[in-house]
């Protein structure tokens, strides 16, 4: 007899807006149907999905199913990327912005997201490596980038991608340009910027055009710099980054590399994947096919050709 392949789903239950623990008899149901034995491991608290992540992989799991948000597949990532053995990673996009999901262009439905797991088609994908930690879509420096990990889990949950916009607007008066050295193979600066973004997908912040040019399998980041600007130059540039034509500004600075070293004299902190990250300064390095994500066929095929 075929052994069933193995998954262990990681899920986040206050993920967006709570609507995966509600619908998580459904997506087992349809999961198993697919062929695949499956588990559940619930987080609970910071690195829980991590510490579920590695004892898949040490267990020689198939795959590991991130069911949440943007951070709690960063915890998987975290908790697969320093084995030997890196299950197939499936995602589940339950979360607010779902910055990886766009990027792979999955379904926001879960049930349709589940379908895409069943039919286990997966393409090579990057991974970004700082110091002893990993990120999947961004690294960024400067106050603007704090707003994700300063807005609280009750406000994601009740307003959804609005709670940054709320947020935002609330800190726009206060936003302070920071000092920043960088030094790459391919460009190098040092001067006041507004912050700084290290992508390693399409889709930041839910603009799935402010890095237009970046794919997740090219083992390269593309940096993003915003020189310091006024406020009025700043509301400019986020209308044109719906339309990925900030790129062309005057103000930014836009390169792509396989590695850089940031450092400034201020104290400035770190995000990573909507999460704090610490501090600068810090060497980054992205890992090229350093995992495998599963994602829809065809989309697949247009994701490697992007």
């Amino acid at each position: 007899m075929t052994r069933r392949q193995r998954a262990r789903l990681i899920y986040n239950p206050s993920a967006g807006k709570e609507a995966l623990r509600n619908q998580l008899p459904d997506l087992l149901d349809i999961l198993e149907r697919g062929g695949l034995e499956v588990s559940c491991a619930m987080t609970r608290g910071a690195n829980d999905a991590s510490v579920a992540a590695r004892q898949a992989s040490l267990e020689h799991f198939d795959y590991v199913i991130a069911a949440g948000g943007d951070g709690t597949i960063n915890e998987v990532v975290n908790g697969l990327s320093d084995m030997e053995y890196r299950p197939t990673l499936g995602v589940l996009p339950a979360g607010t912005t779902n910055d990886l999901a766009r990027a792979l262009c999955l379904p926001r439905d879960l049930k349709k997201a589940c379908e895409i797991i069943v039919g286990r088609h997966a393409m090579p994908m990057d991974v970004g490596r700082i110091g002893d930690g990993y990120f999947i879509n961004i690294a960024g420096c400067g106050r603007l980038t704090e707003l994700t990990y300063e807005v609280p889990s009750k406000l994601k949950t009740h307003l959804g991608q609005l709670a940054y916009y709320v947020k935002g607007l609330e800190k726009l008066p206060g936003l302070k340009s920071i000092h920043l050295d960088i030094d790459s193979p391919d460009f190098a600066y040092e001067g006041k910027a507004m912050l700084c973004l290290i992508a390693n997908s399409n889709s930041v912040g839910g603009f799935e055009k402010l890095a237009p040019n970046a794919k997740l399998h090219d083992g390269l980041f593309d940096v993003i710099l915003v020189k310091q600007l006024s406020l009025p130059e700043l509301v400019t540039l986020a209308r044109l980054a719906l339309k990925g034509q900030h790129v062309n500004s005057d103000r930014v600075v836009y390169f792509q590399t396989e590695t850089l070293t940031i450092s400034s004299p201020d104290l400035v902190e770190l995000n990573l994947d909507g999460e704090f990250g610490g501090h600068l300064p810090q060497r980054f390095h992205c890992l090229k096919h350093h995992m495998k994500v599963l994602v829809a066929e065809p989309e697949g095929t247009k994701l490697l050709d992007r």
